[in-house]
């Protein structure tokens, strides 16, 4: 297994840890609230949920394309 495959196995698993719990803090109580003033989630929930989908993207396209040569 080649070093690009697994740092892209690396990113999958760092980017849908943060994926997770980016979904998990939109269920808080606290989250809802700033929802239903504002009508968006908070910057920090909003990082989350876009740095584990990039990371998740990025990471899985690096295992699958990286070990090609």
């Amino acid at each position: 297994m080649s070093t690009q495959t697994i740092a892209g196995i690396a990113l999958l698993v760092i980017g849908l840890g943060l994926l997770y719990f980016g979904w998990q803090s939109t269920g808080g109580l606290g989250e809802q609230a700033h929802e239903m003033v504002t009508g968006r989630y908070t910057d920090e929930t909003t990082w989350y949920l876009i740095g584990g989908a990039a990371l998740a993207v990025v990471g899985a396209l690096l295992a699958v394309f990286g070990a090609r040569r």
